[in-house]
């Protein structure tokens, strides 16, 4: 089901609507979108379009769709629905009936998917944060352990002065600790809700858009409904810093992939993260640390394609835009790989 089509008198070619759905990478917005939705309904009480009655009623159905998103996401695939959004509005309206059609008034699918992901980056960001912070520990730990390994240190790659493991392990905390503060300075900055804002140009009903943002768990509502549904920055601020993040894993990766050569011989690597050959038997191979290396370059990719994809678009929203989210969750997604690999490599 498509939530528009009025002016329409014939259907989409089914080329067409394979080009343009965007539900086989949007579902793993569903949470999002029912948790923006109920604070929607809430917002709707409030200026008289649900009753508190009616509120009730959807507020249990999306409860229990929540609960069943949660459970089985890949549910939401067997769907022909054109994105997120209208697979919600389509189980609401099996669910309570005309009152799932309620609940859009007001409402534009531009303001709701710039929420939608704001929530859905607020989320990440916290995991990222735990992820980089292990990691830091799992370094200090290992510090810890071997405080006494000396091992030479590198300039051009020639041998320089002697330096302690520990010291080169404590370098790659501080990067990380920069890493997470520039993850902290994005989220912070993307803390605000664009939900009110409608297509473009606000929305007919008298919403208290700071009580909304709020109750959605934002710090505060934007300012301006024009950039509000066409800002993608947070976007790119999180790709950059996984961008940057990366680099410092793949530097990470690379001394770690030397220093375990027979050339070299400072570290062996634990079997648990290494594989061999078919052919050379002696051969360890460090396989998830030359992936980490490897995917350094598509998540850097990742983001010069969303710079890309916003040059020079007009004001306010384009579909240019849909190509946010795959290469967002792909770059998210692969860091947050990396970094829980990493961690691992450090364990014994």
């Amino acid at each position: 089901m498509a939530l528009w089509g009025g002016r329409f008198s014939q259907g989409a070619d089914s080329r067409f609507k394979q080009f343009n759905d965007s539900l086989r990478f949007d579902y793993r917005l569903a949470e999002q979108d029912i948790q923006g939705s109920m604070a929607w309904a809430r917002a709707l009480v409030k200026v008289g379009v649900l009753t508190a009655a009616e509120q009730g009623k959807l507020q249990q159905a999306m409860e229990v769709l929540l609960a069943s998103v949660q459970q089985d996401p890949q549910q939401i695939l067997s769907s022909d629905a054109e994105d997120i959004h209208s697979w919600v509005e389509t189980q609401l309206i099996a669910a309570v009936g005309d009152l799932g059609k309620k609940l859009h008034t007001g409402r534009s699918r531009n303001d709701q998917v710039a929420t939608d992901l704001k929530l859905w980056c607020k989320a990440q960001g916290e995991l990222l944060a735990a992820s980089i912070t292990a990691l830091q520990q799992g370094l200090v730990a290992s510090a810890r352990a071997n405080q006494a390994a000396v091992l030479p240190g590198y300039t051009h790659l020639q041998r320089a002065q002697p330096v302690t493991y520990a010291h080169w392990a404590l370098a790659y905390v501080e990067m990380l600790e920069r890493d997470y503060s520039r993850l902290q300075d994005a989220l912070k900055r993307l803390d605000t809700s664009p939900l009110g804002c409608g297509a473009l140009a606000g929305t007919a009903y008298a919403i208290d858009r700071e009580a909304l943002a709020l109750d959605m768990g934002f710090s505060g509502a934007t300012r301006n409904s024009l950039d509000s549904v066409s800002d993608r920055d947070h976007v790119v601020e999180l790709m950059h810093v996984a961008s940057l993040s990366m680099a410092h894993l793949s530097r990470f990766a690379e001394d770690l992939i030397f220093y375990n050569t027979g050339e070299a011989g400072f570290v062996e690597l634990s079997d648990a993260v290494t594989s061999g050959s078919s052919l050379m038997p002696q051969k360890k191979n460090p396989d998830a640390l030359e992936l980490i290396r490897g995917k350094t370059g598509r998540v850097v990719g990742a983001q010069m394609g969303m710079l890309m994809s916003l040059k020079a678009l007009p004001l306010a929203y384009n579909k240019d835009m849909q190509e946010d989210k795959e290469g967002l969750f792909d770059a998210l997604d692969t860091w947050h790989d990396c970094l829980d690999m990493a961690a691992l490599v450090l364990i014994d």
